[in-house]
């Protein structure tokens, strides 16, 4: 059976990225009221233990070989700067989601730039330590993919 097959069943329901920040309040403002991501659920424990789930719409998992992840940072920051893992968020428009963060308290490490994959992809310093690209498609997938460099890997199942 291939990995494309329409009658296999999902083993994957959900992608959730749970971030420890020291500053809850803060990070909950940044990444709900300021990025806009929906409040899904909240619940909080003993101790003052307390979480948020933020509706991020479709997830997916991109995997990265070392060269793909420094050819990335070189055409978005134009350095070496991002740790192993890297938040990106699709928005409809890189530029004023850029204004907003930043005013919001993000870092602004490099400005939104067009990419080779078609793009307009800025880079961020976001709480709890993490590095985030918006990116904002100028392309559609099909004339993504009809361009040199893109396509797909597929494989199959045991």
């Amino acid at each position: 059976m291939t990995v494309d097959d329409p009658d296999r069943t999902p083993a994957v329901r959900q992608l959730r990225l749970v971030v420890e920040v020291e500053d809850y309040e803060a990070a909950v403002a940044f990444f709900r009221d300021a990025l806009g991501l929906p409040e899904q659920a909240a619940f909080s424990g003993d101790g003052d233990a307390r979480v948020v789930i933020l509706d991020a719409g479709r997830a997916t998992l991109e995997i990265a070989n070392p060269a793909q992840k420094r050819m990335i940072d070189e055409v978005e920051v134009g350095r070496q700067v991002a740790p192993k893992i890297r938040v990106a968020f699709e928005v409809d428009d890189s530029q004023s989601a850029t204004r907003r963060l930043v005013a919001a308290g993000a870092t602004e490490i490099a400005a939104p730039t067009v990419t080779p994959w078609q793009s307009l992809n800025s880079r961020l310093g976001a709480p709890g330590g993490l590095q985030i690209t918006l990116f904002q498609e100028l392309r559609s997938l099909d004339e993504r993919a009809a361009l040199g460099g893109f396509g797909t890997e597929r494989g199959t199942e045991d």
